[in-house]
């Protein structure tokens, strides 16, 4: 049976729904969750809409304001670098990059984690140095090495183009002067809250479509399963979105903002839905390939040395994980 996504304004929010569905197996249980059905098989489940935050809820007005500001160069000291600069929505959400280049072409020292999906993490950041989409997505606005623009400085850009005045009044109706920082952060989160990527061939397995995995892929899900991969790596987003110790490279990891050598080499575990779309991979760029990665991980976190039967089986069903891409038109901006 097929199966369409579509995204659909309703209530004044954006809501993923299923259109077309499909029984799922007798053997996974499913929940109800918002407009989407979440099922489950053992560790896997089907990516769900994205959780709210109560106090940002999501409406058509702060998603249209936030694709703007997250596309708007401006946002920046040098007017040359958006939120979409390394985080590319026509690149699984990244850049491509080993490591992220910002202000003046510095390179940040960390590889881009995909925005797709984001959605589902209280830790952001690869060190989990913020809590939630609205104060990520203020980081690298006022951060000297990636946007370099001041809170201050950034209320002060977007006051200046008049253009923008009605979009933060429909946005933030109750508010007298609704062109904040806040605000500017809430917009951005909001429309992120949309990037997530459902119905790839996983979901659409434990829906019930036997023929969505290869043979191939099938064999890499239960032996990523067996080895302990899943540990970390579950639900949903194929993440538990927690801070794990990796002991690889030289980079501090979380301890590089406590200052707590108990904090080292702490990062926050990703998801692995689109993977193939988003190398390189770790949090220094230093696995160019899914081969490369998934052999390292194995060694390192499970203590496992893995045939290459078990690597290309692993490598196989990462791939089958690439799901439908939000259907994102590139905005028109506001002139100055």
């Amino acid at each position: 049976m097929s199966r369409r996504w579509h995204t659909l304004a309703l209530a004044g929010a954006l809501t993923l729904v299923l259109v077309v569905g499909c029984s799922s197996a007798t053997s996974n249980t499913s929940k109800s969750s918002g407009k989407l059905t979440e099922v489950r098989s053992g560790n896997f489940a089907t990516i769900v809409a994205a959780p709210e935050n109560p106090d940002n809820p999501t409406t058509q007005e702060k998603v249209e304001l936030g694709k703007m500001l997250f596309f708007d160069p401006r946002l920046s000291g040098s007017g040359a670098i958006s939120c979409a600069s390394c985080h590319n929505l026509a690149l699984g959400g990244t850049d491509r990059l080993q490591f992220s280049r910002g202000h003046d072409f510095q390179e940040t020292g960390r590889n881009a984690p995909t925005v797709l999906n984001a959605a589902f993490f209280q830790n952001q950041f690869w060190d989990g140095r913020a809590q939630g989409l609205e104060e990520q997505a203020g980081g690298p606005i006022q951060a000297p090495g990636e946007m370099n623009m001041p809170a201050d400085k950034a209320v002060e850009r977007i006051k200046s183009i008049q253009g923008y005045h009605e979009y933060f009044k429909k946005a933030f109706p109750n508010e007298e002067d609704p062109i904040t920082f806040e605000n500017i952060t809430k917009a951005i989160a909001a429309f992120e809250r949309t990037l997530i990527t459902p119905n790839d061939a996983l979901d659409r397995y434990l829906r019930g479509d036997k023929n969505a995995l290869s043979p191939q892929a099938i064999r890499g899900m239960e032996t990523f399963d067996s080895i302990g991969c899943t540990s970390c790596h579950a639900g949903p987003a194929l993440s538990s979105g927690a801070m794990m110790k990796f002991d690889y490279g030289t980079d501090l990891g979380k301890a590089s903002w406590t200052g707590n050598p108990q904090d080292e080499k702490f990062f926050r575990v990703q998801t692995l839905r689109n993977v193939s779309l988003t190398g390189p991979y770790f949090h220094d760029g230093s696995a160019e390939t899914l081969e490369e990665a998934v052999t390292t991980m194995a060694r390192v976190q499970l203590g496992v040395t893995l045939t290459d039967q078990q690597r290309d089986d692993i490598v196989a069903f990462l791939k089958s994980l690439v799901g439908e891409m939000p259907d994102i038109s590139v905005p028109v901006l506001p002139a100055n």
